[in-house]
């Protein structure tokens, strides 16, 4: 018997505008019976999901990284398993998994019925697939304008940071992981829980999205310049003892900043310091490639059809 899928696409992502019925085309000849909607704001997604959870077997998102933020905590609720169809600006989260970003093969990936289960973070009660950032990030998400991204793509990213650079002002930041402190003078502090955030950019080199493990880095106040010969180093998440970043890694982390600021995840705005970070472990169960399996001992769960 064909698996029921939902599709759900956001329309105002930034390849949104894709014909649903061509995209549930892809799905259908991958074997399954789809029901597709088109929305226009991420969130609209969870109450989507939790309409249609008893009809269907899995969720396929088609959106970028804020939409699939929206579709966390009905995931949560609904234990249905997620098919991504990337067609954001960032696709940081189809980028850990090695889903291609070409929809017909990312449709592929999801016909395959490769499951696996990833980690989600949570901060303040929200929960992210990627990476939280307080900071000279969450500065820069001003600069970052629908628009900006439409005309921009993953460029636009580095375009506000660096247009941020020059008003942001340095904070200081206790930082507690797995009981352990640290009090940080910072531009940013980032929390990964996936490998990958920012359109590409890497929490660290060693990081996954299924280690239980967050991935903390602080990056100290330098000069444009100095900023500027660290950022291939920030891309990559490969760090040097020489380089003014402090790193940790735990499964709980509190930051209390010296004045209060805006939390993002995902890239959305979704809270205000002091944060509390907390880890839940294998929380959902994502469609991925097998090149994405390769690595890993564990074996693939699939799904039945």
């Amino acid at each position: 018997m064909p698996r029921r899928a939902l599709l759900i696409v956001n329309r105002k992502s930034r390849n949104g505008s894709s014909d649903v019925r061509t995209v549930a085309g892809y799905l259908e000849r991958s074997g399954m019976d789809v029901l597709p909607w088109a929305l226009d704001r991420p969130d609209q997604v969870p109450e989507m999901i939790r309409r249609h959870a008893a009809d269907v077997d899995l969720v396929v998102v088609g959106g970028g990284d804020g939409t699939l933020n929206a579709a966390a905590p009905a995931l949560i609720e609904t234990r249905l398993p997620l098919g991504v169809l990337p067609m954001g600006t960032a696709n940081d989260l189809a980028r850990t998994l090695q889903i291609p970003f070409d929809l017909e093969q990312a449709s592929g990936v999801i016909g395959g019925g490769l499951l696996h289960n990833i980690d989600l973070g949570r901060v303040n009660g929200r929960y992210f697939f990627n990476a939280a950032h307080v900071g000279l990030g969450v500065h820069a998400q001003e600069h970052l304008s629908p628009d900006v991204k439409r005309r921009w793509g993953v460029f636009g990213y580095a375009r506000s940071l660096f247009k941020a650079l020059s008003s942001f002002r340095p904070f200081h930041a206790d930082i507690v992981c797995d009981g352990r402190r640290k009090r940080v003078r910072s531009i940013q502090v980032s929390v990964g829980n996936g490998r990958h955030y920012g359109g590409g950019m890497t929490i660290a080199d060693e990081a996954s999205i299924d280690d239980r493990l967050f991935f903390l880095y602080s990056i100290e106040p330098r000069s444009v310049w100095e900023l500027a010969k660290l950022a291939p180093a920030v891309r990559a998440g490969r760090f040097e003892d020489s380089h003014p970043v402090d790193i940790e890694r735990g499964r709980s982390i509190r930051i209390v900043t010296s004045r209060t600021m805006a939390v993002s995840a995902d890239g959305e705005l979704v809270s205000r310091t002091p944060a509390e970070f907390d880890m839940i472990a294998g929380a959902v169960r994502v469609h991925v490639p097998p090149a994405y399996l390769e690595d890993r001992k564990e074996e693939p769960h699939v799904a039945q059809r």
